[in-house]
């Protein structure tokens, strides 16, 4: 009798160890399919003041985009091509947009997804100076388990007291100037 209670007692330790690791792989997967949604939303913002690089200057942004802000749930109402239309429709890629269920809203994005642009360099054409356009692109959002906090500050005091929840990835574009010499 004491050989099956022990044997039950090894068993259930054991299932509990595989409940634990269960609930870890869940958390981990989840941070996983955040992270390759944020290098989705990512470079595809890049890409688009790349495509659009003379109006670089006017992606810039001084509050994020995405949860939060104010732009409008449709963007048709604007130019295709336009930086409105860019930042309007990123905006709403960072919201969710893209995948939606009936009674819930918009799931397609991370939790809290936030954009930034910011520029780190003004172009100069000037004769003898010719600096490039050099933007930074950043998203970010909250995670599910606690990490140290990033040192970019897109999103910063947005998820709440502890930024080790905040998670940032970010991409450097530079816009050459072709014409100088």
């Amino acid at each position: 009798m004491i050989e099956v209670l022990v044997t039950l007692l090894i068993v259930t330790f054991g299932l509990l160890g595989l409940a634990g690791l269960q609930l870890k792989l869940q958390s981990s997967e989840m941070e996983s399919y955040q992270r390759a949604q944020a290098l989705v939303l990512l470079n595809d913002m890049s890409e688009r003041i790349v495509t659009n690089n003379g109006n670089a200057a006017s992606y810039v942004s001084s509050s994020a985009i995405g949860t939060g802000d104010t732009e409008p749930a449709s963007c048709t109402g604007l130019a295709a091509g336009s930086v409105a239309r860019d930042l309007c429709e990123w905006s709403n890629e960072l919201k969710g947009s893209a995948e939606t269920v009936t009674g819930a809203g918009n799931v397609g994005a991370m939790v809290g997804a936030r954009g930034c642009i910011t520029q780190v360099q003004a172009a100069n054409p000037a004769s003898g100076v010719c600096l490039p356009g050099i933007y930074q692109v950043a998203v970010a959002w909250q995670g599910i388990v606690k990490t140290a906090a990033p040192a970019i500050s897109c999103g910063q005091t947005q998820y709440g007291s502890d930024e080790g929840y905040r998670r940032v990835i970010s991409r450097i574009v530079t816009v050459g100037l072709p014409g100088c010499s």
